[in-house]
């Protein structure tokens, strides 16, 4: 019969944990269950698509393969590893954390939840995750593919990211880790965002794959479309951005290294900025690089275009090539500015839109 209430706990313990025993995906983090592992996993995890993660968590575990070899590495060597993934105030939270558990825990992430949550970048979500996965401990998750499971399990006809909803969410979440079996809340907080990545996707959820639509309210209401119900939000802002590429007669690249707060802090990039309303792109360019490194450059001819999204906007980047004119650089609003040599460039780290700047001019050299 068709479920006409909330199903309870154990409608969807057991029938979930069978299935993911053989349903779930072989994924490198889920190789090792060590503490270490399951918190880089996660916070890479978050906002960011399984299949972008896997090269970089192996690439990190081989460069940082445990708490101490994190905590003893540069900032340098840590946001080289990240570059591209995206969300540099993880990679600073990561490696300010490493510092803190080797100072205060003598090296060992603790198993507590209190500590856990004192330590940068570690919320409810990412505490839940490694004390259930790392440690066996009945501690919840909420991610966004769990909240989509809970709200369709359960037909819950409002927005889940109001305050109200996600407490409710974390109840339920909280009942059903509870209801594990012993040994298994880790096992059971995987199965829950597994459902969601495979099965019970935002969009045309699989239903006749899952193992507890018999006990999913709003499938039984033929609603689970409508489910999670999002309010609709504005269109992000967009905005051209320019970048200098401007180099001296050995082929050096004059580069900035980003403030240590703000988007992209602490990472290297090509000088530039944002274009004021009704601004050529060439006093564009002259305006934001006098500013930023108080020299003068003649733009001369367009590199590339790039468009990326960030999280709460849209950029075109358009990157000139540039004479350097006048002037001895200076870092006016960045953190450093340096001439480096393309054979350096691969051991400074650089977001993903000026690595791209960086292939195309690459690619133009050996055209």
């Amino acid at each position: 019969m068709p479920a006409t209430a909330p199903p309870a706990s154990d409608q969807i313990v057991l029938p979930l944990l069978t299935w993911h025993q053989t349903a779930r995906r072989d994924l490198p983090w889920r190789r090792d269950r060590s503490p270490y592992a399951v918190w880089i996993a996660e916070v890479m995890l978050q906002q960011t698509q399984t299949a972008t993660v896997i090269p970089y968590y192996e690439q990190w575990m081989r460069r940082f393969p445990d708490l101490a070899a994190l905590a003893a590495a540069s900032l340098d060597d840590v946001l080289r590893a990240w570059a591209g993934l995206g969300y540099y105030a993880r990679p600073r939270q990561l490696y300010r954390a490493a510092q803190l558990i080797v100072a205060r825990h003598a090296g060992q992430i603790p198993a507590a939840r209190r500590e856990l949550l004192a330590l940068p970048g570690i919320g409810r979500y990412t505490a839940g995750a490694i004390l259930s996965l790392a440690f066996g401990q009945r501690e919840p998750v909420l991610d966004g593919n769990v909240r989509r499971v809970l709200c369709r399990l359960y037909d819950i006809a409002a927005d889940p990211n109001t305050a109200t909803v996600t407490k409710q969410l974390w109840t339920l979440a909280t009942e059903l880790v509870n209801a594990a079996p012993e040994g298994r809340p880790g096992d059971l907080n995987e199965a829950l965002m597994e459902l969601g990545a495979l099965i019970c996707t935002p969009r045309q959820p699989r239903c006749a794959a899952c193992p507890v639509a018999a006990a999913c309210l709003a499938h039984a209401r033929g609603v689970e479309a409508d489910r999670p119900l999002i309010q609709p939000t504005a269109r992000p802002p967009h905005h051209t951005v320019v970048a200098g590429v401007i180099q001296d007669e050995t082929g050096a690249l004059l580069l900035i290294r980003r403030l240590p707060t703000g988007l992209l802090a602490g990472l290297w990039g090509l000088p530039g900025g944002v274009l004021l309303v009704g601004e050529t792109m060439e006093d564009g360019i002259r305006r934001t690089i006098r500013g930023q490194i108080g020299v003068e450059v003649a733009p001369t001819a367009l590199l590339t275009r790039i468009k990326h999204a960030y999280t709460h906007f849209r950029i075109t980047l358009f990157a000139w090539r540039c004479q350097h004119t006048a002037g001895v650089p200076q870092p006016l609003q960045c953190a450093e500015v340096r001439w480096v040599l393309p054979d350096a460039l691969p051991g400074l780290a650089f977001p993903a839109t000026d690595a791209r700047i960086l292939q195309a001019l690459k690619a133009a050299a050996s055209a």
